[in-house]
């Protein structure tokens, strides 16, 4: 069972190590401390993953544009770290089939190696076949791990719309390639949040709990829902606060300016005709403007992204109209026949890379690439170590590298590395059609084996345990949502550290993401929650008044009165 508590902090109230902020990388950082026996707590001001880390582009990528930025050991590292995490998380890392349209033979290359020297934008060009052909192939170069993922390949025109009939018919080629999907990213990260905790009582978690001044005592920490503060003291105070890392530094009285980061938003269609026409893969490309962007299906729905603008990280991070008009542009440029509006868009999201400070670079060419930053905390003995940048595809090797830090600063060795470690529910995930099917005629007695299929992709081989508790007592489906049934919403409040019912919505089930949330939903889901989570019906009331407010505001989602839906 997940903790999820500030009372554990206050009634010990230090450890060796303190981090701040859980997206991936704060998150995968404590799983690797407390993995080597390290006294070690992370906290974070919203739910984990609420922050940057939930506004991914849901890939794990080797990051193909990256060899033009010339960041070689990052594709290197960003190739083994995806083709590790299709073995050690499967059941939610998985290949995906990447196609790219190409409209001409050789734009770019004149402008390419000026772009590679000075990494200064100039007048945006799409990428011709020749270009994308050399980049390709050293990208094959760096993905020697014995068919994790196939080889690219090359299409003309023909060959192309004959697989791809609604591309734009004015294309010249295609490539395609693999590089791997990420289909639950939160689900992902609370699974190696899971490991962490499991390592013993050494590691503790609060989620709502932010980090707000330093005192005698300690850091200083506020609970986000009851206002009560207190004090923690660390040796190590990681800052892993993505986005928010200078914000979080000169709350510590340590002012820095080491972020730069670039906003970039999402929009999620309930478009029949646009999820055909992708063919089941992503596609790919650059547009004219410069900007990489994608068309990817994704649970019965596609996925739009991605935009690259410069942000405040005092203002609220939302997907604006203008950003939509251009996802729609984008679409029309890709599928011309494919007609999309605006009552197609059932979610939006945006959130903020946490790259480093680039000042005159062109946002497209700012490293994607980490560094730990290394300061004191004041004039005490503790060392405050701020972590900038740092991408999904890389989490686990960027954590060993940052816990390396950690540890040479505590005095001690690491007695055990992360690499080839199974994730949560990818332990004895079963990998092959007939693993498969032993798995389901196991599981399936009680719950039967579509609805046992349905959990192993849901939870991986975690939900073996989700099925125990369906059983313990009688269920049903959800009234408005037959996806889900009301003991699987009531084993989530039980095990998974929920504090509000957004949570519920937003990161521990995949609701929100495809559409069809109504009050009445909102309504049931509280009353499922509520005996868990000892809420009283003001709670009950003002818990579900805030989910409709942020999906409003944040996710571009208006309650239907009342939508019962399944699938």
């Amino acid at each position: 069972m997940m903790r999820s508590s500030q009372s554990d902090l206050q009634t010990r109230p230090r450890a060796q190590v303190l981090i701040i902020g859980a997206g991936i990388n704060g998150i995968a950082t404590f799983r690797d401390l407390a993995l080597q026996g390290v006294d070690v707590a992370i906290v974070d001001r919203g739910d984990y993953v609420s922050g940057a880390s939930s506004a991914s582009s849901h890939m794990i990528h080797g990051g193909i544009r990256y060899l033009e930025n010339g960041e070689f050991r990052l594709v290197r590292e960003s190739v083994a770290e995806r083709n590790s995490l299709i073995k050690i998380a499967p059941h939610y890392v998985k290949p995906l089939k990447t196609t790219v349209p190409i409209f001409s033979t050789f734009s770019g290359v004149l402008s390419a190696p000026l772009r590679f020297l000075t990494h200064r934008q100039g007048k945006p060009q799409e990428r011709g076949a020749l270009l994308i052909k050399l980049g390709l192939s050293l990208y094959d170069s760096f993905s020697r791990d014995g068919g994790s993922v196939p080889r690219h390949e090359f299409r003309g025109a023909k060959a192309s719309l004959a697989q791809l009939p609604a591309l734009n018919p004015d294309l010249k080629y295609t490539a395609t390639y693999f590089d791997a999907s990420m289909h639950d990213p939160e689900r992902l990260a609370l699974d190696v949040l899971r490991d962490g905790l499991a390592a013993g009582p050494h590691a503790r978690a609060a989620n709502y709990v932010e980090a707000i001044a330093t005192d005698a005592a300690g850091v200083r920490l506020r609970d986000t829902v009851t206002g009560e503060e207190f004090a923690v003291e660390a040796s190590v105070v990681v800052n892993a606060s993505g986005p928010w890392t200078d914000l979080t530094n000169r709350s510590l009285g340590q002012p820095s300016a080491f972020m730069g980061g670039t906003k970039g938003s999402h929009i999620v269609l309930d478009n029949p005709e646009l999820l055909a026409a992708t063919g089941g893969r992503e596609i790919f490309f650059e547009h004219s403007d410069g900007r990489i962007v994608l068309i990817y299906p994704l649970k019965g729905r596609v996925m739009v992204g991605t935009t690259d603008l410069e942000h405040d990280m005092t203002k609220p991070i939302r997907c604006t109209e203008d950003e939509v008009d251009y996802f729609f542009e984008l679409i029309a440029h890709v599928f011309p026949g494919v007609p999309v509006d605006r009552s197609q868009i059932v979610f939006r999201f945006a959130g903020v890379r946490p790259l480093p400070r680039h000042d005159d670079e062109a946002p497209g060419f700012v490293s994607r690439d980490y560094r730990i930053e290394s300061r004191p905390l004041g004039d005490g003995p503790t060392t405050v170590l701020s972590l900038v940048g740092g991408k999904w595809t890389t989490f686990r090797a960027l954590a060993e590298h940052l816990s390396n830090d950690v540890l040479a600063l505590l005095g001690m060795r690491r007695v055990v590395s992360t690499e080839g470690v199974p994730i949560g529910g990818g332990r004895d995930y079963p990998v092959t059609d007939a693993a498969r099917r032993v798995w389901l005629a196991t599981h399936g007695d009680e719950v039967g084996a579509a609805r046992a299929a349905q959990l192993l992709e849901r939870y991986g081989s975690r939900a073996a345990d989700v099925i125990e508790f369906l059983v313990d007592a009688p269920d049903a489906p959800l009234e408005n949502n037959a996806d889900y049934s009301r003991r699987e919403i009531e084993y989530l409040a039980r095990t998974e550290s929920v504090v509000h019912l957004v949570d519920v919505l937003l990161r521990r089930t995949s609701m929100a993401f495809v559409g069809g949330l109504s009050l009445a939903l909102l309504n049931e889901l509280a009353d499922l929650v509520a005996p868990v989570l000892e809420w009283d019906a003001g709670r009950k009331a003002s818990e579900v008044a805030l989910a409709g407010e942020v999906l409003r505001d944040a996710h571009g989602v208006e309650l239907a009165p009342r939508t019962a839906m399944a699938g």
